[in-house]
């Protein structure tokens, strides 16, 4: 039985993912070619899931039947919450390819926990949040802009060194980072993971950002539960 790759990608617009399939060998080049020029239009396209399994093609079909109605015409593109594919994918007989330091059960327990939060984080109003955190290893500032469900961390932040030997999430180990200071913006699906590219470390999120009133984004969440 022929053996390949599925994988999904985020896009630049928020709530577009990209569905596909590739050989085996031709994973890291497809990757790059897709993260580089993009697909039908639509740039920004980053790796976020794949696993290697038998019949990919008759797997690959029946995704693309299964969120058919989701699809964007004539397109591998498909309007869906990214971590519901990866839920999907990581429930496959298969091999992880992609995040290779993960197995099956860490992803798709992560992707269960982000869809469970999403709600949560739903709450928080687009707008601009600030950090400023003091510590041992010096002073952490930073900005982090919510649009669309989207948490981008602004160029410029001031970011603290990550541990040796400490896991760190995907956006804060790919971040740009020189003289701790952030090269490029950095956007993440939580504000949680925005502030592991700060901070690189832990941290809740809900007690790290702050509105322009000073307060914490906590306020949006207990509002929520009242």
């Amino acid at each position: 039985m022929p053996r390949g790759i599925i994988y999904v990608m985020t896009t630049v617009v928020p709530g577009l993912v990209k569905i596909g399939k590739t050989g085996s060998s031709n994973f890291e080049q497809r990757m790059y070619n897709l993260e580089r020029n993009g697909y039908f239009n639509v740039v920004g396209l980053k790796r976020r899931f794949a696993i290697e399994v038998e019949d990919y093609d008759e797997k690959e079909a029946l995704l693309d039947e299964i969120f058919s109605k989701s699809c964007v015409p004539n397109s591998e593109l498909f309007a869906l919450d990214v971590d519901l594919v990866i839920q999907l994918l990581s429930s496959l007989e298969g091999r992880q390819v992609y995040p290779e330091q993960e197995s099956k059960e860490d992803s798709f327990d992560q992707a269960t926990e982000e869809r469970r939060v999403k709600d949560d984080w739903s709450r928080i109003p687009d707008g601009t949040y600030h950090m400023e955190k003091k510590t041992k290893e010096g002073t952490a500032r930073a900005t982090m802009v919510a649009r669309g469900g989207d948490f981008t961390v602004k160029a410029g932040a001031e970011c603290l060194p990550s541990k040796e030997g400490v896991w760190l999430p995907e956006p804060r180990k790919t971040a740009r980072i020189s003289g701790n200071i952030l090269q490029e913006d950095v956007t993440c699906r939580a504000p949680s993971t925005a502030s592991w590219v700060v901070l690189g470390r832990a941290n809740n999120g809900w007690k790290t950002w702050r509105a322009e009133d000073g307060s914490f984004i906590d306020k949006y969440r207990q509002k929520g539960e009242k």
